[in-house]
């Protein structure tokens, strides 16, 4: 497949059979692996009622007709695709690198990963990718070729401006009107309650929501030496420090953000995974999912 990059193959060989199920029920008509509220033609069966008048006759049990003389339709739960919007944080601070990879790197390769788990579901999946505003929006869809376009647009992001999560969470919430999943991945460098309370208006609709929190191990750590000028990529803002003499407040409170975000999500029925950019990919998705599948 062309346009290939975030998609790794060592992170597809892991993935193996593992899916990517809805814990909500879904909305939709492809056949996927999510229940769907609706009775249709499908494989589990779901109740029996009496025939009416103009129903479609293909839905009659003709051997209960058999055996009772009394026509009853057959009803059945709809196993059906589920339509998951990956959303993508490219504001200025994810371009942040220690090393060679950046946190849009590692994000755009963990959304091809989630992109291919969905395409090979054959669930419908779209792409937003936002700064302040939304700067590329891809609807759900699950047809032939929809992998490719969506890994060719993960090619062509470009890095944004300031982060503002809220208000592109709070415009997709809205426009968002199946119930479905949503994944975030971000490095939610932002008020943590602005983030949280527009991940919340995702979950008041109904969506199954996950959390990529998407962190540089020197963000995480602070292993810098030397004293230095630390500028704010985003504002431009600078601050003196030595490290030696901040660092333990700043870990502590790196840490609190982390817990905070871990808990409150948490509370909210919001899957939260904490992933660093110097760790293999593949082994925290896969610690991850797993996890996921066992409880579902």
């Amino acid at each position: 497949m062309a346009a290939a990059r975030y998609l790794d193959p060592a992170i597809v060989a892991r993935l193996g059979t593992i899916d990517l199920q809805a814990r909500t029920i879904v909305e939709g008509f492809l056949t996927g692996l999510h229940r769907s509220p609706y009775k249709g033609f499908s494989v589990e069966f779901a109740e029996y009622r009496q025939y009416l008048p103009g129903d479609d006759l293909a839905t009659l049990d003709w051997k209960v007709f058999a055996r009772s003389d009394k026509h009853f339709v057959k009803k059945y739960e709809e196993q059906t695709n589920l339509a998951c919007h990956l959303l993508i944080d490219v504001s200025a601070s994810m371009g942040y690198a220690s090393g060679e990879v950046t946190k849009l790197h590692y994000a755009s390769y963990l959304t091809g990963a989630i992109a291919y788990l969905m395409h090979r579901q054959r669930d419908s999946f779209g792409l937003i990718a936002f700064d302040d505003s939304i700067s590329v929006l891809l609807p759900a869809s699950a047809r032939s070729g929809h992998l490719r376009t969506v890994l060719l647009a993960l090619e062509r992001l470009q890095l944004g401006v300031r982060t503002n999560l809220a208000k592109p969470l709070h415009d997709l919430a809205a426009a968002v009107r199946k119930r479905g999943m949503v994944v975030l991945v971000s490095d939610l460098l932002d008020d943590p309650a602005s983030v949280i309370d527009g991940l919340k208006h995702f979950r008041y609709r109904g969506t199954d929501v996950i959390v990529f929190h998407i962190l540089d191990p020197y963000e995480l750590k602070f292993p810098f030496e030397q004293a230095a000028r630390f500028r704010d990529i985003e504002t431009e803002e600078e601050v003196m420090a030595v490290p030696g003499v901040v660092r333990d407040d700043y870990i502590r409170k790196m840490q609190d953000l982390i817990g905070y975000y871990r808990r409150e999500l948490g509370l909210a029925g919001i899957d939260y995974c904490l992933l660093d950019t110097s760790q293999p990919l593949e082994l925290g998705l896969m610690a991850y999912l797993m996890t996921r599948h066992r409880a579902i």
